[in-house]
C-alpha cells in the first residue's frame, strides 16, 4: 500500500516539512501509542507544497489504523522539530483515506486553537506485484531561456496517472544550472512508484527553470509511457526532452543476473535446477516421457495478452515436451518471447491438471503437477478450492519456492498442518508438498548435492498419497504377471 500527501498551508514564512507519526500495528485503537515513522522531503518557499516521498505500509482491512500528519515549517537544518514552527495536524484513519472516493482524502489541519492551518490531502493506491526497476538518463536541447541575465536552469518532474484521472508526482530531477542543453543524471526508480506497473498508463513530464525563490518557470511537458520509455534511445523516445538511456532490473526481467529467471550460460538457474532435479526422477514412471510444459503470469506475443496457462513450447494445439531436457529448452525460449507480468495466478494450470485427471480415474493413470514459483500468488481462494477439488482426483501437486522471499501462502496451501479447505469443505486429503529451494542448498555450492536433498524431500510424500487415492476409490494393483521364460526353455517351480 503506498499513500502519499499534498498540503494547502496558510500564509507562513520560509519552507515546510511534513512529519509522519502511525500508530503500532498491535496498538491500532490507541492513539496514545503512536511513533514517528517517517518525514518527508523538505520543500523550499511554497504555501501549496506537493511531496514527492512516498510510504508503503501494510493495509489490514480488520484493523484500525491510526495515522496522524505533522506539519512544520523548516527554519533550520536540525532534526529537533521543536526548533521549528508547528504550522497544523490532523488525524485519520488508514481505512478513511483507502474508503475515500477514488482513495483520496481531503482534510483541514488543525492543532493551532482559532486558527485555519489549510488543508492536506492524502491518496492512496494497492501497489502492483511488478518489482521492476528502471534506470533512465535523460537530455533536452534548445530549451527556452527564462532567464533575463542567463540561460535556463532546467530540472524535471515526473508524474504517474492515477485511476481518477489526476496525476501525483512520483519523481524530481536535479538542476542543471545555465544551460538549453541539459544532461541530467541517471536515476533509478521503481516501475511501481512510476506506473504501479501497467506499462500502458500515461506518465506526465514537466520541464521547469529553477528560480531561487520558488516560483519556477514552466518551460513544457510531454507525456509518454513506461512501454514506450523501455524502447530506450530511439526515434520513438524524442520529446522536448530526450530518454538517453533505459535498462531493467528486476525478477521481471530474465536478462539481469538479478533474475531468479537469470540464464547463466555456466550454472543453472534456481528454477532450472528444481525442475531437473524433481523431472529426472519422475520421468522414470512415464511411459512415454513426454510432459505438458505450462507457463503463468506473462504477456504473449504478438498481442501482450497476459496468459496465466500458456505453453512454453508456443503450442496450443500440442504443449508436450520431450522429456525433461525438453522441458528445460523450452523454458529457455519462452523467457526471449514472452514478457514475465503479473498477477501470478496458480488456480488455471492447477485446473488445466485436474481436467486431465478427472477424465481418467480408474486408477490406470496418476498426474503429478511441479509447480516452481518465487511465492507470489494473486488468486489464493481460487488455488484453494483447485486444490479442494482436486483432491478427490488421481493427482498430487509438488510446489518448489525459489528465492529469498515469504512463502507463508505456500505453507497454507501445503496443508501439514491444517488441512486446506473452501467454502467450508475441506480437502479429501492431503495433495500439496511445498518446499523452499534454499533450505536445500549445499553451501560449497555443490549443485547436484542440493538438487538431490530437494529431490528426495519434495517426491517422498508422492508413494502415500498415490496409494491413498487407490485405497478411497477401492482400487487394486494389476496381478503379478508371471516370470520372463526364455523360448525354449521349460520354466519349473519348485514346492
Amino acid at each position: 500500500m503506498c499513500w502519499y500527501s499534498r498540503g494547502d498551508t496558510p500564509n507562513h514564512p520560509s519552507s515546510v516539512s511534513l512529519s509522519l507519526s502511525l500508530t503500532g500495528v498491535y496498538m491500532s485503537e490507541r492513539e496514545i501509542d503512536m511513533y514517528n515513522f517517517g518525514r518527508t522531503e523538505v520543500i523550499d518557499n511554497t504555501l501549496n507544497p506537493d511531496f514527492v516521498r512516498k510510504y508503503i505500509l501494510d493495509y489490514f482491512f480488520e484493523e484500525k489504523q491510526n495515522l496522524r500528519f505533522d506539519l512544520y515549517d523548516v527554519d533550520s537544518k536540525s532534526p529537533d522539530l521543536s526548533k521549528h514552527d508547528f504550522l497544523g495536524q490532523v488525524f485519520c484513519t488508514l481505512g478513511e483515506i483507502v474508503g475515500s472516493p477514488a482513495s483520496r482524502l481531503e482534510k483541514p489541519l488543525g492543532g493551532i486553537a482559532g486558527k485555519k492551518c489549510g488543508t492536506i490531502i492524502l491518496s492512496a493506491e494497492e501497489l502492483g506485484n511488478c518489482r521492476d526497476s528502471a534506470t533512465m538518463q535523460f537530455c533536452a536541447n534548445k530549451l527556452d531561456k527564462k532567464d533575463f541575465f542567463g540561460k535556463s536552469d532546467p530540472f524535471m518532474v515526473f508524474y504517474r496517472s492515477n485511476e481518477d484521472g489526476t496525476f501525483t508526482i512520483c519523481h524530481k530531477t536535479e538542476v542543471v544550472k545555465n544551460t538549453l542543453n541539459p544532461v541530467w543524471q541517471s536515476f533509478t526508480i521503481p516501475v511501481r512508484a512510476l506506473c504501479n506497473g501497467d506499462f500502458d498508463r500515461t506518465i506526465k513530464i514537466e520541464v521547469y527553470d529553477w528560480d531561487r525563490d520558488g516560483s519556477h518557470d514552466f518551460i513544457g511537458e510531454f507525456t509518454t509511457s513506461y512501454r514506450e520509455l523501455a524502447r530506450g534511445q530511439s526515434q520513438f523516445n524524442v520529446y522536448e526532452v530526450t530518454l538517453l538511456s533505459f535498462s531493467v532490473e528486476s525478477e521481471c526481467n530474465p536478462s539481469q543476473s538479478t533474475s531468479l529467471h537469470y540464464m547463466n550460460p555456466y550454472q543453472m538457474n534456481a528454477y532450472a535446477m528444481a525442475l531437473k532435479a524433481v523431472g529426472e526422477i519422475i520421468q522414470d514412471y512415464d511411459s512415454d516421457k513426454m510432459f505438458p510444459a505450462l507457463g503463468f503470469g506473462a504477456k504473449l506475443p504478438p498481442d501482450g495478452r497476459v496468459s496465466h496457462e500458456f505453453p512454453l513450447n508456443g503450442n496450443i494445439e500440442n504443449p508436450y515436451c520431450n522429456g525433461i531436457d525438453g522441458i528445460l529448452e523450452a523454458y529457455h525460449e519462452s523467457l526471449k518471447t514472452v514478457q514475465l507480468y503479473g498477477p501470478t495466478n496458480f488456480a488455471p494450470v492447477v485446473n488445466h491438471v485436474a481436467s486431465y485427471a478427472a477424465a481418467v480415474q480408474d486408477g490406470s493413470q496418476y498426474f503429478v503437477l511441479l509447480i516452481i514459483t518465487d511465492g507470489v500468488i494473486s488468486d489464493m481462494a481460487q488455488t484453494k478450492e483447485a486444490i479442494v477439488n482436486g483432491a478427490k482426483l488421481p493427482m498430487s501437486i509438488i510446489i518448489v519456492g525459489v528465492g529469498q522471499a515469504e512463502f507463508d501462502a505456500m505453507v497454507e496451501l501445503d496443508g501439514d498442518d491444517i488441512r486446506i479447505s473452501s467454502r467450508g469443505k475441506l480437502a479429501e486429503r492431503d495433495i500439496v508438498q511445498f518446499v523452499p529451494f534454499r533450505d536445500y542448498m549445499d553451501r560449497t555450492g555443490n549443485h547436484v548435492l542440493s538438487m538431490a536433498r530437494l529431490a528426495k524431500d519434495v517426491l517422498a510424500e508422492i508413494p502415500d498419497q498415490l496409494i491413498s487415492y487407490m485405497k478411497s476409490r477401492g482400487v487394486k494393483p494389476n496381478p503379478t504377471p508371471p516370470p520372463y521364460t526364455p523360448p525354449g526353455h521349460t520354466h519349473h517351480t519348485q514346492i
